[in-house]
């Protein structure tokens, strides 16, 4: 393990043990991990302009690591964050009930996404991530923006 590993391992936070009622347990199974309606949204936005895409892509062998939108072309990852799951600074927030669990299960997602931005990052690829309540047009032109500046980048190495 490099040491960079061995921080994040190291802020990676203790798991409380709690348990849940069956209603709880269904209602966090309901909850889509993929094809939301932002996200949704956002590749029709983007095929619209004819950017071509692969969706739920695992880049990297060996890592459990999904990236919503992936241009494997140019290298550039583009996760859209759902704002409670990912704990947005503006709208994120902390369920009362069950406080210990849900702090360890929002703490460990975000533990998590460094992880996986570090692990993207070394082996290459551009990550891009949006909160789910920005604007379509504007994460869509932030994808336009990164793509170029990545073209630029590829071709001049």
């Amino acid at each position: 393990m490099s040491p960079a590993d061995l921080k994040l391992a190291a802020a990676t936070p203790v798991r409380p043990t709690v348990a849940f009622s069956p209603g709880i347990r269904r209602s966090m199974q309901a909850n889509l991990p993929r094809d939301t309606r932002p996200e949704i949204a956002l590749r029709s936005a983007l095929h619209r302009e004819g950017l071509r895409f692969r969706k739920h892509y695992r880049p990297i062998k060996g890592l459990r690591c999904e990236v919503d939108i992936a241009f494997p072309r140019a290298g550039l990852a583009v996760y859209l964050d759902g704002c409670f799951w990912h704990s947005c600074p503006i709208h994120g927030s902390l369920p009362m009930t069950n406080r210990d669990w849900w702090k360890w299960k929002l703490d460990t997602t975000k533990v998590r996404d460094k992880r996986n931005n570090a692990a993207l990052r070394a082996a290459g690829w551009w990550v891009l991530r949006a909160w789910e309540h920005e604007s379509v047009e504007q994460i869509a032109e932030r994808v336009r923006t990164a793509l170029r500046r990545r073209a630029i980048f590829v071709r001049s190495c």
